[in-house]
């Protein structure tokens, strides 16, 4: 997935190609205010990372920590809110849905190794029904 960024305003989490495809910022400049970047690895994925937020002193802030992890409990217990991967996006824009709602399928490989660049996303209606 790559960058997230959070609207500090109203708390919205987008990722850089959802803000370039909404026209809010263009390639590898940053987008501007209230939009603010979310620290962590450049090349996150909602599988492995879940997307945190939380409202301190009247702004959003984020973070990004690994799923199931005694760091992802203890900000849970500290008052941080999961972001679903269904509304991570621009909010209006229909990029900002999951793949899920737009009836694709993510699958594995055959072999069952479970690694992202094994991954591929197909139309539902082309999933086999096996």
């Amino acid at each position: 997935m790559g960058l997230f960024f959070i609207d500090t305003a109203g708390g919205a989490v987008a990722t850089q190609g959802q803000l370039v495809a909404a026209g809010i910022t263009r390639g590898a400049d940053p987008p501007p205010r209230p939009w603010l970047r979310i620290q962590g690895t450049r090349d996150a994925s909602t599988m492995w990372y879940a997307v945190m937020r939380k409202r301190e002193r009247g702004v959003f802030i984020g973070t990004l920590v690994v799923r199931h992890s005694a760091h992802h409990a203890l900000l849970v217990r500290s008052g941080w809110e999961e972001i679903p991967v269904a509304q991570i996006g621009v909010p209006g824009e229909a990029g900002s849905r999951s793949t899920e709602d737009r009836g694709w399928l993510v699958f594995v490989s055959r072999a069952g190794v479970d690694r992202p660049n094994l991954r591929r996303a197909i139309p539902r209606s082309e999933a086999d029904p096996r």
